[in-house]
């Protein structure tokens, strides 16, 4: 028989039920503290990384959203670029900040890349990012130096099958979008030049106008002015067709060259445990933002196309690209 005094399992019923209440209460604050957090941000300066190289596309691009977004949002967004490894450095800052909408990453398809050429990553960024939203895509453009012999990419091609040849082209790091773009022109042209990587854009750039390297599969959004002014000469653009800003360039089907397409695009990512209420509000925000003539018209002039995406479509994309950049570096021999 239960005892109704003293010490018996009725009191301790009771005092269980008030640590069970304690408990409750303070999830309940928490799980409101989180809403509240979601619906108000941001409140304060966002700090978003770019894991490559100021001058580079994947700095120019989003460095061009981000000004629009902070308008959009009514809040501060400050730039932070930190390039190394193939991008990697800057995406392990971003996985281990605090998930709270306030340290966002702009990547590029790099990001499916790096997990098969950098076999001790600290993170799984299929795991450990969420897609925010996509900015747009672009094609890469294989560039070289008015100074050298070659005026058409059929003619760099002969040149470098040659015994004699010393052929090299430069990237932003292993791993990268533009290497990746390389790699698959060499395999499909049957060459093997040295590849030459650098920290930024702008130090490949500096070497391609200077004929220290063949070419640089260089993103269009910074290639385009250089190409305009007659600083360097465009041989090849990587994606399947030709592009309209530059109708005289072909693409590799048409010069013969199986499965050597590719193109680079440039997105906005998050810790993945920031609240999706942040998530929502960044993608609406930034699809605000895309939409807009101005800045539609800003990326048509780098040669950056704009590509609406939902976050959970996005997460699907990296994932599937990711599998297929494992694919890619194995058969090209990158390590």
């Amino acid at each position: 028989m239960l005892r109704t005094t003293g010490q018996g399992p009725i009191m301790k019923q009771g005092w269980n039920m008030q640590a069970h209440l304690r408990r409750l209460a303070i999830l309940t604050c928490l799980l409101v503290s989180a809403s509240a957090s979601a619906q108000t941000w941001p409140t304060k300066l966002i700090k978003a990384t770019i894991p490559f190289g100021a001058g580079s596309a994947t700095d120019v691009v989003p460095r061009m959203f981000f000004d629009r977004l902070s308008a959009e949002l009514g809040q501060s967004i400050v730039v932070e670029n930190r390039a190394g490894a193939g991008g990697t450095i800057g995406t392990a800052s971003v996985v281990r900040s605090e998930p709270d909408g306030y340290s966002i990453l702009a990547h590029s398809s790099a990001i499916t890349i790096a997990p098969a050429i950098f076999t001790e990553l600290t993170y799984d960024a299929t795991r450990d990012l969420s897609s925010a939203l996509m900015i747009g895509y672009s094609a890469n453009v294989m560039i070289t130096s008015p100074s050298k012999p070659w005026k058409t990419v059929q003619e760099y091609i002969a040149a470098a099958k040659k015994p004699d040849a010393a052929a090299s082209f430069g990237s932003v790091g292993i791993g990268s979008a533009v290497h990746i773009s390389a790699e698959k022109f060499r395999l499909a042209a049957g060459i093997t030049p040295t590849h030459i990587p650098y920290r930024g854009g702008s130090e490949v750039i500096t070497d391609i106008l200077g004929g220290r390297i063949d070419f640089y599969f260089c993103p269009l959004a910074t290639a385009l002015p250089l190409i305009q002014s007659g600083q360097v000469r465009a041989l090849l653009v990587s994606t399947p067709t030709r592009v309209a800003d530059l109708p005289d360039v072909p693409s590799p089907p048409e010069v013969g060259l199986k499965d050597a397409d590719s193109a680079i695009w440039f997105g906005v990512f998050v810790p993945s445990k920031t609240p999706k209420d942040v998530v929502d509000k960044l993608y609406a925000a930034g699809t605000k933002v895309l939409a807009t003539p101005d800045m539609q018209r800003d990326l048509k002039k780098l040669g950056v196309e704009p590509w609406p995406m939902k976050p959970d479509e996005m997460d699907k994309l990296v994932a599937n690209q990711t599998i297929a950049s494992a694919e890619l570096v194995k058969a090209a021999g990158i390590k």
